[in-house]
């Protein structure tokens, strides 16, 4: 069964766009990923400076592989690399044991 990785994000309210933005122009980097099933952003609305960032997984060899290859080579750089938008980062993982989708009529 599939798995779930949420990146959970403290970011600043001064930095918010600026992540976002960062996001965008890094758009569909992940999709082409072997085992890659989907991704979201997700913006927090009020009580907290957390964004989480919602990837699943077809399994946890698929998500390695991917942190070890396409991830590991966007996040390295030279030292003209902007300053990172978040000021922490937890990383948190589950198994999906449940899931139901819309009923079509």
């Amino acid at each position: 069964m599939s798995v779930v990785k949420i990146n959970v994000l403290t970011v600043p309210a001064e930095q918010r766009e600026t992540l976002e933005k960062r996001f965008a122009s890094r758009a569909h980097a992940v999709e082409s990923s072997d085992g890659f099933e989907w991704f979201e952003l997700l913006r927090p609305v009020e009580g907290t400076d957390d964004y989480l960032v919602y990837t699943r997984w077809r399994d946890e060899k698929s998500f390695q592989a991917w942190m070890e290859g396409p991830m590991k080579a966007a996040h390295q750089g030279g030292g003209d690399r902007p300053k990172p938008a978040a000021s922490g980062s937890t990383l948190w993982s589950f198994e999906v044991v449940q899931q139901a989708s819309p009923k079509t009529a």
